[in-house]
């Protein structure tokens, strides 16, 4: 797939564990799982605001474009 999901080393840069990010942003630790796997077929922009928000980055920071 060409959109890689960098959310785990956003997570390590922020010292935080996904469970504290799933329960900030308001969804369960097995849907933050699946979008940190990559196969998530689709993320609202109201989780990926949220996420950006919690983690304090922009979404290029957690969503890349790799050609493939």
């Amino acid at each position: 797939m060409p959109i890689i999901v960098n959310l785990d080393m956003m997570l390590a840069k922020r010292k935080m564990k996904s469970k504290d990010l799933a329960d900030i942003i308001g969804i369960t630790t097995a849907n933050l799982s699946i979008l940190k796997s990559g196969k998530a077929k689709a993320v609202r922009f109201s989780t990926l605001e949220a996420i950006c928000k919690a983690l304090d980055c922009q979404p290029a920071d957690i969503l890349e474009y790799v050609e493939g």
